[in-house]
């Protein structure tokens, strides 16, 4: 049976450099950064070298790097933060945001008594920038708008610009879920002057259990997790320097080679679009996905022509044939709910048909796509 992996928007391959990077350190540099002696101070040394590549890419300073655990621990830490430290009474969000923005903009709501808004949402999931202008300007609280650079389910591109350009024009705060783009988009925080975005390593080909979170200079956001004073104090913790190496190994390599591999990945996209059209005409393309122009080049969400009590078979059958994806994100795998994402953006009826995310790589070929596509039609017309 062919083994095809196309959910890399729920987790990537790891680079076999990044593999022998972390052996390595996890073989020669076991001292505790913490520690004062050589060992100690050889991977304290690494640690703050990654740091400072990451700031160069994103040409921000290095004090604004804080290594997390990843993207969720960071959006916690920035928008916790925001309420406790920055007095903010006001979070500007969207319904189809990742729910590790959802579900802590809903406890602070209930632990701070702040006020909640979603702006709007175009028939395609677009956040309308007039609705956001409208509650920016509608009181004067201190407000953090959040809203996420690339949907993690539709794929949908956030005009991060403009957001920016209207956080500014009302003295908002920014803070933007960048975990599904840091890797797959350069990046300028002084071009795009967001305040705050987050990264994880295992969505560009790094190791589970890493990430970070830019927070501009002088914040003044204080620590989520005490302790001790690693990370300049920011955050408590022996650092994990196996894969912060690992990170900083993923994170190089994906800028070096950004151009090839997002034209090789986008040339995989655009010839599974083609080609899912051919051979099933009826499918429909969830959010803005099936537009290589408007949404990130690395998914695509399809809406299959089938009725609901077959659609319950779809990703089983699927799994069958080896073929890995996703039924919404994969945080929700194991979840009888449905997509809130979807249930936001479909009409009632194309709720009742399956919709499958497909994520791609550049470990993917054209042959696994036609592979899938063939096993999709088959499904559909059984």
């Amino acid at each position: 049976m062919q083994k095809v992996y196309l959910d890399s928007a729920a987790t990537t391959q790891v680079r076999e450099e990044v593999i022998a990077k972390m052996q390595d350190a996890l073989g020669e540099c076991y001292g505790n950064p913490s520690s004062t002696h050589s060992f100690g101070r050889t991977a304290k040394t690494a640690i703050e070298k990654t740091r400072k590549t990451i700031a160069k890419y994103l040409n921000a300073h290095p004090a604004e790097i804080i290594f997390t655990s990843g993207g969720t621990e960071a959006d916690n830490m920035i928008l916790r933060g925001a309420v406790r430290d920055l007095d903010v009474r006001t979070i500007i969000t969207s319904k189809i945001e990742h729910h590790a923005v959802l579900h802590t903009v809903e406890e602070l709501e209930k632990e701070y008594g702040i006020a909640l808004h979603y702006v709007n949402l175009d028939a395609n999931g677009n956040p309308d920038l007039i609705h956001l202008k409208e509650l920016l300007a509608k009181d004067d609280t201190k407000k953090i708008v959040s809203l996420m650079h690339v949907n993690n389910e539709i794929g949908n591109k956030l005009d991060i610009d403009a957001v920016c350009t209207l956080c500014k024009e009302y003295n908002a705060l920014f803070h933007s879920d960048t975990v599904q783009s840091v890797g797959h988009y350069a990046w300028d925080v002084q071009q795009t002057p967001v305040d705050f975005l987050t990264a994880a390593a295992h969505k560009f080909h790094g190791p589970k259990g890493i990430g970070f979170a830019y927070i501009k200079k002088d914040k003044g956001i204080k620590p989520l997790i005490f302790g001790g004073s690693q990370e300049r104090g920011f955050r408590a913790g022996t650092e994990p320097y196996h894969n912060i190496v690992g990170l900083e190994e993923a994170f190089v390599m994906s800028y070096n080679n950004l151009d090839e591999e997002k034209a090789y990945v986008t040339e995989l996209k655009q010839y599974f679009i083609d080609k899912i059209k051919t051979e099933i005409p009826e499918v429909k393309f969830n959010g803005l996905s099936g537009d290589i122009d408007k949404s990130t080049y690395t998914l695509v969400n399809v809406n299959l022509p089938v009725d609901e009590k077959k659609g319950l078979m779809l990703l089983f059958h699927l799994d069958l044939k080896g073929i890995g994806c996703s039924k919404g994100s994969a945080c929700q795998s194991g979840s009888s709910l449905g997509s809130h994402v979807l249930t936001e953006v479909l009409s009632n009826e194309d709720l009742q048909k399956p919709s499958v995310r497909f994520s791609f790589s550049k470990y993917n070929t054209k042959q696994e796509l036609d592979y899938t596509i063939q096993v999709l039609k088959e499904f559909v017309e059984s």
